[in-house]
């Protein structure tokens, strides 16, 4: 369930910096109230993925995934620069928070309760 909390997460998070660009600076009403919606609601999901996930890998993948989603996001829909650059850039985030999550060496249970998988592991 952590792990769903996480998606949603960087889901809401993603919606709510593309409404900080729609809300042309907090001209348009609709895209400037979702600002304060999605990002509420993202932090409330963070919070609940930060009760069973280790913190630091659960913010890495936050905001290093809700980075690449919005990056991808800027090119494809608001025309943004791709250059060789910035698409290898977010190739290395991408690989940055795989292999910090694989180095964080804590066990995953399939509830997502990594505290209760690692006591389980050591016999407790």
């Amino acid at each position: 369930m952590a792990w769903l909390y996480l998606v949603a997460a960087i889901l809401l998070e993603v919606c709510g910096t593309t409404s900080m660009k729609l809300s042309r600076s907090f001209t348009v009403l609709g895209p400037t109230l979702a600002i304060f919606v999605f990002y509420g609601a993202s932090i409330v999901c963070l919070t609940f993925a930060v009760h069973r996930l280790e913190i630091g890998v659960a913010y890495a993948i936050w905001s290093a995934l809700g980075t690449a989603i919005v990056a991808t996001i800027g090119i494809l829909w608001f025309g943004e620069s791709a250059t060789l650059a910035k698409l290898a850039s977010l190739v290395l985030v991408i690989a940055g928070v795989i292999g910090l999550q694989l180095a964080s060496g804590a066990p995953v249970s399939p509830s997502g309760d990594t505290a209760r998988a690692a006591a389980s592991d050591a016999g407790g």
